[in-house]
């Protein structure tokens, strides 16, 4: 297979992205980073108008279940353009919308499907969000939200509110637990029962200053937030927490859902079932469809509370029910889970020997490597930033699974604690989870997204500070391809480490696209 072997563009296919930096709005993203114009695209391959190809791990953010134009998706939009039916309906009921229904509720998790509600709520998956909060804060009569540091779940103005970036005087914020840069600077199963008691402490304070709320929004593995999967003794907790007390739970897996961590339904890992789900991505097999399905007490809505224009996309619905069956039919998230745990594993062994590497994580094909900035007197003498072991704050926790099993190692195992710091008493009664980790690096990440293209590899960019490489192929990458995208990946981290230390982590090298 071809591969690009520059970032930089030449040819007719220039004047495309000339004309779209200066028509477009600046709010475009990917467009900066990735300066290609793709014409032709068969499952992880995109090839440009310039005739180079590219593995593509972005997946178009995680849409792409079965990766671009796989031949049941096209089989399915063709069969509903030849049949003459129509392509827009609102809500009103055909059989390519019955049959979505019927595939999507055969996945739920159990005791859900039996009892479950759902709404179709228009093309994006902020569309379902704001359709979520608006259905619990009218099941309940309350108002208030909980909702997670780091969290993601669209752009529009509720669910940003929901988001971590973003202050709302309704949304309580709770801290989501994680390993490698913990809240509590404790990470691992004590990092986790400090945020689940922090949760308790400000429902069951009444000097808290948080009113009982609507209900609680998470995402099981959060995704824009770093690829830091929930750990499932803390997900059963919080399912405990809003069932005593009466607060549904929504559980957003417009990322992680359709087999995407290994599981069909990310909350299937702890066996959760949550009191609403909010989907859309893959659920449209590449096409625009977003729902909630919810349980049925709490479908209070009259008629015409939640309605819009597009909720009726027979074209989505037919690849959604295609791309349902083919996951279910042929195990995909049951590979998901083997084969992301290879890459793992594999990712882990090239971060202990790379500085500069801070942590791998992930669940499934839901990847992230965080990039960090080795601090030279913690280094390993003689070591480049990308040369050497991780020091303390490198490559901890592997578990891959948030709590579950170990990555290229013991289960459960953890690194042990670095003989070249000397631990505080705080840091021998937490564990090597309680060091303190590198400082991010945004600038190397960027580089080696850069390197990456250059060696004809799509990644994406995530986390706190911009500092994490993410991966999601397609559920149908091979193992093959796998290696050929690690291959790439760790090529470009040694390379952009190399030119980042010669240069230093402020110099900047700009794609092209203004």
């Amino acid at each position: 297979m071809a591969q690009a072997t520059s970032g930089e563009t030449r040819g007719p296919h220039e004047g495309i992205l000339r004309r779209q930096s200066a028509r477009e709005s600046s709010a475009r993203t990917y467009a900066r980073a990735l300066p290609i114009v793709p014409v032709r695209a068969r499952g992880l391959t995109i090839e440009g108008a310039d005739g180079r190809r590219y593995l593509d791990c972005l997946s178009g953010a995680g849409t792409l279940a079965l990766g671009h134009n796989h031949p049941v998706v096209l089989e399915a939009i063709r069969g509903v353009l030849d049949s003459g039916a129509p392509l827009s309906i609102l809500d009103l009921a055909t059989p390519v919308k019955d049959a979505f229904v019927t595939e999507l509720f055969r996945t739920l998790p159990p005791g859900l499907a039996d009892r479950a509600r759902v709404q179709f709520c228009g093309p994006a998956g902020t569309d379902a969000v704001e359709a979520a909060l608006k259905l619990v804060r009218a099941a309940t009569g309350r108002c208030g939200i909980l909702a997670f540091a780091g969290a993601y779940h669209g752009m529009t103005a509720g669910a940003l509110a929901v988001s971590g970036g973003a202050p709302d005087v309704q949304v309580a914020r709770l801290p989501y637990p994680q390993d490698y840069r913990c809240p509590f600077g404790v990470g691992g199963p004590s990092g986790a029962e400090l945020a689940a008691r922090w949760a308790e402490s400000l429902l069951d304070d009444p000097k808290s200053g948080v009113p009982q709320p609507a209900g609680m929004i998470l995402e099981p593995v959060q995704g824009e937030g770093g690829v830091i999967p929930a750990p499932d003794d803390w997900l059963r907790r919080m399912r405990r927490l809003t069932a005593d007390r009466s607060i549904p739970l929504i559980a957003d897996e417009i990322q992680t859902g359709v087999g995407r961590t290994g599981a069909f339904w990310a909350v299937d890992h702890s066996g959760v079932t949550p009191d609403v789900m909010v989907l859309s991505k893959a659920i449209g097999g590449s096409l625009p469809l977003a729902v909630i399905v919810y349980r049925d007490d709490l479908d209070t809505w009259e008629p015409g509370a939640h309605a819009g224009t597009f909720r009726g996309n027979q074209l989505a619905m037919a690849a959604g029910t295609a791309t349902l069956a083919y996951v279910r039919e042929n195990g995909l998230a049951e590979r998901a889970a083997a084969l992301g745990s290879r890459m793992l594993g594999r990712l882990a062994d090239f971060g202990r020997e790379h500085a500069c590497v801070g942590d791998v994580r992930g669940r499934g094909l839901m990847i992230g490597i965080e990039l960090v900035t080795p601090e030279p007197e913690r280094r390993e003498p003689g070591a480049s930033a990308c040369g050497g072991p991780g020091g303390p704050g490198g490559v901890g926790d592997l578990t891959g699974a948030g709590g579950g099993p170990g990555v290229g190692g013991d289960p459960g195992s953890r690194a042990e604690p670095d003989a070249r710091t000397a631990p505080t008493a705080l840091d021998t009664a937490m564990g090597p989870a309680a060091r303190t980790p590198y400082p991010p690096a945004p600038g190397l990440a960027a580089a080696v997204q850069r390197e990456c293209l250059r060696r004809g590899l799509i990644v994406e960019l995530g986390g706190r500070h911009a500092s994490v490489v993410r991966l999601l192929p397609p559920l149908t990458i091979s193992d093959e391809q796998a290696e050929a995208v690690l291959d790439r990946l760790t090529d470009a981290i040694t390379a952009a480490a190399r030119d980042h230390e010669t240069h230093g982590p402020h110099r900047q090298r700009h794609s092209g696209d203004g």
